[in-house]
């Protein structure tokens, strides 16, 4: 008997965009609810430093199997009634291939946390996103998560081959292993994760083995990914060019508009005919959050779709709500510049992927301000390892201080116009660290072109909406049937008749 998937999953959007609050709520309504695994152990560290003023966080720890790992990271952390607003976050340890003891179990218990509170007195199904470009923390992380009983895996940004052999290791409570990428390496690193020394002592019992779903942007590598990951792949979110944060780099040498965003081009449409071939149930992400569009892909044989911007300005969203509620202002009060609110920008990320960046007026405002930020980098998970002259294995990132950068190895050009997203997003979600001098990180608003459809959620006189208003308005009955296009590819061109697309957020 075959599964009964949801039809519409919430995007995974981080840092902590996609929150246990939001992830819960999707999952109350039958539909699939994801949280952001990407940097949850410091989102875990700065929630228990502002106070958990509400106590969820310290309720879920104590359903964490060993107190005595929860304790201590409690103990560390923790400040009763919550930190000086001008003060400084206490760092959680960066990651290496060998981290410390320490830093993996404070991860496993910030996902478990995160999945555990998601699923907190209902029957629904959540899941986890995580991202292949943040390969060190990933496989705490799913075990975390395993430990709470989370539904589904879901991961982009990559190809994410291992982590489906990961899942059934984990969930044997045996040790997992995965391949680093290491610049300049002619051999494989791998870093390992061993379930029972990370749990120390305590008593470790099978775990459910989660559906694994990778995020793919053609048919070719869904069915690579099918054919040779080390375990079961049991769906696909397809996206394509259209959809929001990172997006995959154009097929071929990289050209730009006039705008000065990527051009994408026959080779990056997706057909929807070769995916229904792979046999596996599969959800287009991007332009699609309408429920015409919605039963339009259904009949050419998706499952269903995948939306984030639209639950990323709702009240459950992790984004802080000044930046929810200016966002909202600024969409309502005039038309999208151009036809569209987002500016894809091929050189912001540090990962080398395009990345979507709202171009609000408040949000422009910051770019401003942002272009006079000092460099650092202190959380480091955008950072990619190389191997040293010694042999060894050291981490940079293009958003670095560009003379630490180049003095690693990397060349200068690749820090043009790099951008610390670790950072500006935590600063999204409310949680800005206060850098030297109480130099406040800025955020940087990262969303979807369906930035343009917020305002069909909101109901006649308010100014907010919630994510059972983003259910209820995808599943409304139809008004017009929608054609994506004669070939049933995914669409090619940057935007429809007025001017509006959709993606996800980071």
């Amino acid at each position: 008997m075959k599964c009964k998937h949801p039809t519409i999953i919430q995007g995974g959007m981080g840092i902590a965009v996609s929150n246990w609050n939001l992830a819960k709520t999707v999952s109350m309504t039958g539909q699939l609810g994801v949280i952001s695994g990407t940097a949850i152990n410091s989102v875990l560290v700065r929630r228990l430093q502002d106070g958990d003023l509400e106590g969820h966080v310290r309720r879920a720890m104590r359903a964490f199997p060993s107190q005595t790992i929860a304790n201590r990271i409690l103990e560390t952390y923790f400040i009763e009634g919550g930190r000086q607003k001008n003060q400084t976050y206490k760092r959680s340890p960066l990651y290496s291939l060998e981290s410390p003891l320490a830093l993996q179990q404070l991860t496993v218990v910030a996902c478990f946390v995160e999945v555990w509170l998601a699923k907190e007195g209902h029957d629904g199904v959540v899941g986890l996103n995580l991202l292949e470009k943040v390969q060190l923390p990933n496989l705490a992380c799913l075990y975390g998560a395993m430990l709470a009983d989370v539904d589904y895996v879901i991961m982009g940004a990559g190809i994410p081959r291992e982590i489906p052999g990961a899942l059934d290791l984990l969930s044997e409570n045996k040790t997992a292993s995965l391949k680093i990428s290491v610049v300049g390496a002619s051999e494989e690193s791998l870093t390992y994760f061993h379930p029972h020394q990370v749990m120390e002592e305590t008593e470790l019992k099978p775990l459910k083995r989660p559906f694994f779903f990778p995020i793919v942007s053609s048919a070719v590598l869904a069915a690579n990914l099918k054919k040779k990951s080390t375990g079961r792949v049991d769906g696909f979110i397809v996206e394509g060019p259209l959809a929001g944060g990172h997006n995959a780099p154009p097929r071929g040498p990289m050209k730009l508009t006039d705008q000065g965003e990527p051009i994408y081009g026959e080779r990056d449409v997706v057909s929807l005919e070769d995916m229904k071939a792979l046999e596996l149930p599969f959800w287009m992400a991007g332009y699609y959050a309408t429920p015409e569009k919605m039963a339009e892909v259904q009949s050419l044989g998706a499952h269903g779709i995948q939306v984030g911007t639209l639950f990323a300005f709702c009240d459950e969203s992790g984004v802080a709500l000044e930046h929810r509620e200016r966002a909202i202002a600024d969409i309502l009060k005039k038309q999208a510049p151009d036809g569209s609110w987002i500016f894809t920008d091929p050189r912001s990320s540090p990962t080398g992927f395009p990345f979507k960046a709202a171009k609000l007026d408040w949000t422009v405002s910051q770019e401003t301000l942002y272009a006079q930020r000092k460099r650092i980098c202190d959380l480091g998970y955008l950072r990619h390892a190389y191997q040293k002259e010694d042999g060894s294995v050291g981490q940079r990132c293009p958003a670095e201080p560009v003379k630490d950068y180049v003095r690693k190895g990397g060349l200068e050009e690749d820090t043009v116009g790099r951008k610390c997203l670790c950072n500006a997003l935590m600063a999204d979600i409310g949680m800005g660290q206060i850098q030297a001098g109480g130099i406040a990180e800025l955020p940087l608003l990262t969303a979807g072109d369906d930035l343009n459809n917020v305002a069909r959620m909101l109901k006649p006189g308010k100014k907010s909406y919630g994510a059972k208003d983003v259910i209820n308005y995808l599943q409304s009955p139809l008004a017009v049937t929608v054609k994506i296009n004669d070939d049933n590819k995914f669409p090619s061109r940057p935007h429809n008749d007025r001017g509006e697309q959709n993606a996800e957020i980071f």
